[in-house]
């Protein structure tokens, strides 16, 4: 037990897909396959971009920090709930629960910061093509991505610390796959009220200015992709970010549903539904999006995986 003096409760039980329990099997199979083909397809970009000496640049190094943050992502939960559906039941140690959910939440606001950062590179290149290569030098890129990866960590440091000082005196059933804020804190016996409305203001915090600084970002490329003559100049131009605007679109309506929200969702079905979306759906497709769109990318892998012919 991490806390004695508040916490009563030493482990969760995760209540998982108990709608779904005919169907372990099939789940299981599932989850398994999305979440191999999610590391391979990730590991896959990061190993293209890293061989191929044309995609050395501030596009794809972020991008290759996004397939390794998202592989950290549905690292999370993905192993426990195979655990748990292996076993016909999930148990989760206070302490575990807490670093899962900080984990969480730390890779996914961090995601928020670089999603915004690779916006505004793009609004670089396309906005100011001349200064580009002289703004985005890789001592701002390397920068750039740290504070990233740093921001989102320190954006959910505060709610964990104040979840970790509540009482949870049972029950201990927590109706979710993974350790989730909504769930947990409706098992406390605390009031929560206070962190519910720093949960909501640190959420709309860091989706607001992120989802602002993309938004305008995307609003001056568009008005500048306007002023280029020729439609296929115009669709050359965007095409460049337009992987990134749907992934984009996906990311922020999945998680702005789920935690720009100053009460907890009642309907935990409707919880899990969309939690599966953004935490175990769009890993997958991210990668699928950004490789069928994206034909540097296509070029380089499939010249790293040509064989000569030996004759």
């Amino acid at each position: 037990m991490s806390n004695p003096n508040n916490t009563w409760v030493a482990e969760f039980i995760l209540l998982g897909f108990p709608e779904l329990h005919h169907l372990q099997g099939l789940l299981f199979g599932s989850f398994l396959t999305i979440y191999v083909m999610t590391v391979l397809e990730n590991l896959v970009i990061v190993g293209t971009i890293r061989a191929s000496h044309q995609l050395h640049t501030p596009m794809y190094f972020f991008l290759a920090n996004l397939s390794v943050l998202e592989t950290f992502y549905t690292t999370v939960t993905v192993p426990k709930l195979l655990v748990s559906l292996l076993a016909g039941v999930g148990i989760i140690s206070f302490s575990g629960c807490l670093t899962q959910l900080f984990l969480f939440l730390s890779l996914g606001s961090s995601e928020c910061f670089l999603l915004s950062t690779m916006a505004c590179d793009r609004y670089l290149a396309i906005c100011h093509p001349l200064h580009y290569p002289a703004l985005m030098g890789w001592r701002l890129c390397l920068y750039l991505a740290l504070s990233a990866w740093l921001g989102g960590f320190l954006a959910s440091f505060v709610s964990i610390t104040l979840i970790s000082r509540l009482r949870f005196c049972g029950p201990n059933v927590l109706n979710h796959f993974f350790c989730d804020i909504s769930p947990l804190l409706q098992l406390s016996c605390s009031d929560t009220t206070t962190i519910e409305t720093l949960d909501f203001v640190a959420a709309l915090a860091v989706l607001a200015t992120s989802l602002l600084v993309t938004v305008v970002s995307y609003a001056h490329i568009l008005a500048t992709v306007l002023r280029i003559p020729g439609r296929g100049s115009r669709q050359k131009a965007f095409s460049t970010c337009a992987s990134h605007l749907v992934v984009v679109v996906i990311f922020y309506t999945t998680t702005i549903f789920m935690y720009a929200r100053p009460h907890a969702i009642s309907s935990f079905n409707l919880n899990k539904l969309v939690s599966v979306v953004y935490s175990v759906v769009t890993p997958l497709l991210n990668p699928i999006i950004y490789c069928l769109r994206n034909r540097d990318i296509r070029e380089a892998l499939t010249k790293l995986l040509h064989v000569p012919d030996p004759s």
